[in-house]
């Protein structure tokens, strides 16, 4: 049971801000096996979500929820995948060689093609969010994080990783990568079909991961392999 707790407590720590520090000190020999748990912890960012958005919608305009609701989901994880977003944004449209855009990548500042594709992204997000009836907005909220966590699954089983020298999104790296992507997998086949319904479904299966498989493709074709910021760039698309 305890070895079922750890890489669960790991992912969170991860890809959230909640203070858990149990078993802190084991991470460095879960992270691989956390891989399992990052649709669980998707889940909870999106149920945490939900309720949050029911409460807004009553209290608030549909403007003002769908602003908060952006901010909740992109404080839950520290902003990393903002961040993960507009270092890609620099590297890939970067028009670099490859070594040249993995170092504007590894670059802890934002250039303006970061910036305008985190803009970009936002003001899609809160375009179709405010479109939305509340029903619907509540059904997108809790999705869309339980969704992102389980694409960076689906990236690590397709890719390998980029930097020779290693890095974050090395830390995950192992022959469990592509075994947790069928889990993941159906998490996400089960709770779209279940919350969206068979129709929005197959919209589903015929739009997004032909655009995620493009995506994957477009980091093969520009850098040969995938960096953990295409990880953290997953999540948020």
């Amino acid at each position: 049971m305890r070895s079922f707790f750890i890489p669960f407590f790991t992912a969170i720590r991860f890809l959230t801000l909640f203070p858990v520090s149990w078993k802190v000190e084991k991470d460095g020999d879960y992270f691989p096996a956390s891989l399992y748990f990052f649709p669980a912890v998707g889940g909870i960012i999106g149920i945490l979500g939900f309720f949050l958005a029911r409460i807004l919608l009553v209290v608030f305009p549909v403007e003002v929820a769908a602003v908060a609701i952006l901010g909740f989901l992109a404080f839950v994880s520290g902003c990393l995948h903002l961040d993960g977003l507009a270092d890609s944004g620099d590297g890939l449209l970067s028009a670099r060689p490859r070594e040249r855009a993995l170092e504007i990548m590894k670059d802890s500042r934002t250039g303006s093609m970061g910036v305008v594709v985190v803009v970009f992204l936002l003001l899609g997000k809160y375009s179709a969010l405010v479109a939305m009836d509340n029903q619907q907005f509540c059904k997108a909220v809790f999705f869309m994080p339980l969704a992102g966590r389980c694409f960076i699954v689906f990236a690590m089983s397709l890719q390998r990783y980029a930097r020779k020298e290693g890095g974050l999104g090395q830390l995950f790296y192992s022959g469990m990568s592509r075994k947790a992507a069928v889990p993941a997998g159906c998490i996400l086949a089960g709770c779209l079909l279940l919350i969206a319904g068979p129709v929005r479904f197959n919209v589903f299966m015929l739009t997004v991961f032909p655009t995620f498989f493009m995506f994957i493709y477009m980091c093969n074709k520009k850098l040969g392999e995938l960096p953990e910021t295409h990880l953290e760039h997953s999540v948020k698309l």
